[in-house]
C-alpha cells in the first residue's frame, strides 16, 4: 500500500487478511515488491503478475493475446505519490532526466473534488498526465514504469477475479460502486484484497489502459457505476463530457474537469 494510507497496526491486519484470502482463492502466496521515490518518504507496493494468455476485443474482434510477466501497483496511484510529481515535491533530489519530464499545469477547480486526499486515489487525471507521471517515476527510480496495456490489465483482472464469477456479496467486499460508495472515492486498502492481492482493481476509480492508437479507455468501473458495471469486464471510452467544464482552449492535457471517477495504476517491467 502507499505510505500514509494507514497505520502499522492496520497494515498488520491487512497482511493477515491477505494471507488468509489467497489460499481460499486457490492461489499461492503472491510475490510482493516495494519501491519508493528517492528523497521522499513515499513508498508503494507492487504485485508480480505471472505470464499468461487473455482474450481482448480488438476492433470488435476477440483475439487471444499472450502476456509476459509484469509488476502491477497493488493500489491505484494515490495523491500522496502523484503530488510529489505534480507539485514538484522532489525538487533538490531530482536525478538527471527527471527534470526533462513536463509537469502538470494548474488544474481547473479542485481535482480531488473534496472527496479526500491523503491515501485516496489520484483522480481527474487525463491519460497524458498519467503517462507523464510514469515517465517521471521511471526517471526517478531508474526502473521502467508505464500504464498497463489493455491485455495486461485483463490478465491481472482475470487472476483477481479468481476461479468463480463475482457474486454480489463478493463484489461488495472488493469494490466501491454506486450502491455502496455514497458518490465518492474512498481510501485505498479499505476493501478486501482480490484473489491476486490487489486493492480496488474493480471500482473506486476507473483505470487508464493503453490501447495503441485507438480510443482512450478505462477499465474496471468506478464508484459512480452500478455494481453490475464494475468488474473485470467493465470498460469505458473517454468522450467530451469528461472535460466539458474546462474553459481553456485547447482543453487541458493534464486534467479532466468532469471525470472525478478516473484514476490509474502503474505497471513495472521486470
Amino acid at each position: 500500500m502507499f505510505a500514509g494510507a494507514g497505520s502499522t497496526s492496520q497494515l498488520a491486519t491487512l497482511v493477515a487478511v491477505l494471507a488468509s484470502a489467497l489460499p481460499a482463492a486457490g492461489l499461492a502466496a503472491q510475490t510482493i515488491g516495494r519501491d519508493s521515490v528517492p528523497g521522499t518518504l513515499v513508498s508503494f507496493e507492487l504485485v508480480l503478475v505471472p505470464a499468461g494468455a487473455v482474450t481482448v476485443d480488438l476492433a470488435g474482434t476477440p483475439k487471444r493475446v499472450d502476456v509476459s510477466a509484469f509488476w502491477i501497483g497493488r493500489t491505484e496511484v494515490t495523491w500522496d505519490l502523484y503530488d510529489v510529481f505534480a507539485l514538484g515535491l522532489d525538487s533538490g533530489a531530482t536525478p538527471p532526466g527527471a527534470d526533462a519530464v513536463a509537469r502538470p499545469t494548474r488544474p481547473y477547480g479542485a481535482p480531488d473534488y473534496g472527496f479526500g486526499h491523503q491515501g485516496y486515489p489520484a483522480i481527474s487525471i487525463a491519460r497524458q498526465g498519467a503517462e507523464a507521471f510514469c515517465a517521471w517515476l521511471s526517471a526517478r527510480t531508474g526502473k521502467r514504469y508505464r500504464l498497463p496495456t489493455e491485455a495486461e490489465w485483463q490478465r491481472a483482472a482475470d487472476l483477481a477475479r479468481g476461479d468463480h464469477p463475482l457474486a454480489s456479496d463478493r463484489r461488495d467486499a472488493l469494490a466501491w460502486h454506486a450502491g455502496n460508495a455514497s458518490g465518492t472515492t474512498h481510501l485505498v486498502v479499505t476493501k478486501a484484497p482480490d484473489a491476486l492481492g490487489l486493492f480496488d482493481l474493480f471500482g473506486n476509480a476507473a483505470e487508464w489502459v493503453m490501447t495503441g492508437d485507438g480510443p482512450r479507455v478505462t477499465r474496471g468501473g468506478s464508484f459512480r457505476d452500478g455494481a453490475d458495471r464494475v468488474g473485470p469486464d467493465a470498460r469505458a471510452t473517454q468522450d467530451y463530457t469528461w472535460n466539458e467544464r474546462d474553459p481553456q482552449y485547447p482543453k487541458s492535457r493534464w486534467w479532466l474537469s468532469d471525470a472525478p471517477f478516473v484514476g490509474f495504476r502503474v505497471v513495472r517491467e521486470p
